[in-house]
């Protein structure tokens, strides 16, 4: 996850050229990458901990490749802004859709007394959902009226930074047993490493 701090400042900064360059020149798209390939965790069956926390990670994972992967905004003009920021709210969205029913889907973890951390997890990802779903249909509305869209891009810029303060692992790294657990789970070492 050291990564997702460069991904959210690339964000910020596009963000931040959509709010300031309306009516500048259109910004080198990157090529789209495959987000939504599936991901899947191999973890011994006699250890229900690690396999619980491999199943927490793999969720997670939905929305940070997501976040990688977002479509760039465009601030060439007031309706491409427009435009390209909903897009880049709606891919947000899509990514917190697939996490959240991962997580839902994972239900308690099989150590007593240790679901607070997902449950307020999900609580998190569902706020900022709702907050990036608004700013996307603000956005919609206020198409090609300059001024409303980089309010409602300041809106959007919002949601994201909120993305950016959450800690994903929480609701494992605030259990001691599946803090453990975490470090015994592929998939959520991957999460940690520099790559993502």
């Amino acid at each position: 996850m050291r990564q997702r701090s460069t991904v959210f400042a690339a964000l910020t900064t596009t963000i931040a050229i959509g709010l300031a360059g309306c009516g500048q020149p259109s910004a080198v798209q990157p090529p789209p990458r495959d987000q939504d390939l599936p991901v899947t965790t191999v973890v011994p069956q006699a250890d229900p901990a690690a396999r619980w926390a491999g199943d927490y990670c793999d969720a997670v994972t939905h929305l940070v490749s997501t976040l990688a992967a977002l479509p760039a905004v465009d601030p060439s003009t007031p309706q491409k802004a427009s435009r390209t920021s909903s897009d880049l709210l709606s891919s947000v969205v899509g990514g917190l859709d697939r996490s959240l029913a991962g997580l839902n889907a994972l239900g308690a973890p099989p150590v007593p007394s240790a679901d607070g951390g997902r449950e307020a997890v999900i609580r998190q990802f569902a706020e900022i959902r709702a907050q990036a779903e608004n700013a996307r249909k603000r956005i919609d509305r206020v198409r090609g009226d300059a001024a409303a869209t980089k309010d409602a891009l300041g809106q959007a810029r919002a949601a994201l930074d909120r993305i950016d303060a959450l800690d994903y692992l929480k609701g494992l790294k605030d259990i001691p047993a599946l803090a453990a657990a975490e470090q015994r789970a592929p998939a959520c070492r991957r999460l940690d490493q520099p790559d993502g």
